[in-house]
């Protein structure tokens, strides 16, 4: 009762009103020993939400009159720092002129772990990402469709069917990523055993190395859009496949959802209708399997 600067008989006075009101002794009292009936623990756990919504509802008014300051940590993989960041982090800084980002390039699992190190507030990673003390969103599905040179011979072809891949060299992502995943998957299920001259994380590595003819790519569109525009690159859906990753935000998992992740995620909403995640016209497959 100090604390609260009330007397101890005004504290009693008030829990046997309580008790009358709900009908229920609060209190066991054993010789000098006090317990809480079940009713009491009850009623501590059920005020214990009380107060909990009540500083998150002061929290959320707060916040919207407060100006976003900081630091915001984010990371992805090498394809999403290029094509995906740059408008997102655009449109953060028009919205929030005060709030500083940090960006890290790093595969899935790294994320993963800088993300419960506290490292990193929030990355957009490949899916899926399983993890049971960790938020996943899923927020875009990207096409992976096959890139080659104009004057490559299946550039010429009106339909690419898988059978045509057999043979050919390829430059490709990682072994043990999430898209070549995705991209193996495909090949296991067509009984391709891909001859692979090259793989690397860099999807411009990719693009470099397949302009200068080393081989041939299955890549996300929205990393050939321009090239692809521009008559630098044929690209087109294998026929009878459609072959897509799923990326989506990961963050810790907590009892309320921190402001700046809040803003990031609207942020991201603002934007994404102006990525290229697959192209107006492609040579379509003839059935998807």
């Amino acid at each position: 009762g100090r604390k609260l600067h009330v007397s101890q008989s005004a504290i009693s006075r008030q829990v046997l009103l309580l008790e009358e009101e709900l009908g229920e002794p609060l209190f066991l009292r054993v010789g000098r020993q006090v317990r809480m009936t079940q009713a009491a623990e009850t009623l501590v756990q059920l005020g214990q939400r009380v107060f909990q919504d009540v500083r998150e509802t002061v929290g959320s008014i707060t916040d919207r009159t407060r100006e976003l300051r900081g630091t915001l940590r984010l990371s992805g993989g090498m394809t999403v720092c290029l094509y995906v960041f740059p408008p997102l982090l655009k449109h953060l800084r028009r919205v929030h002129p005060r709030l500083d980002v940090r960006l890290i390039v790093a595969t899935a699992g790294r994320s993963v772990q800088e993300i419960r190190a506290g490292h990193v507030d929030a990355g957009l990673l490949t899916l899926p990402v399983e993890e049971s003390d960790l938020v996943t969103v899923p927020v875009l599905r990207e096409e992976l469709l096959l890139v080659t040179m104009p004057t490559h011979p299946l550039a010429k072809q009106r339909r690419v069917a898988p059978a045509d891949l057999a043979g050919q060299p390829f430059v490709m992502f990682e072994s043990g990523s999430a898209t070549r995943r995705v991209i193996d998957r495909f090949f296991v299920g067509e009984n391709i055993e891909p001859t692979i001259v090259m793989d690397t994380e860099n999807v411009e590595i990719i693009k470099a190395m397949v302009k200068t003819g080393l081989g041939i790519s299955i890549v996300p569109y929205q990393a050939v859009a321009r090239e692809v525009r521009a008559g630098q690159f044929f690209c087109a859906r294998i026929e009878g496949h459609e072959l897509v990753r799923e990326t989506g935000w990961v963050y810790a998992k907590a009892n309320r959802t921190p402001r700046v992740t809040r803003e990031l995620l609207a942020a991201f909403g603002e934007v994404r209708g102006r990525l290229r995640l697959s192209p107006r016209r492609v040579r379509a497959p003839k059935h998807i399997t």
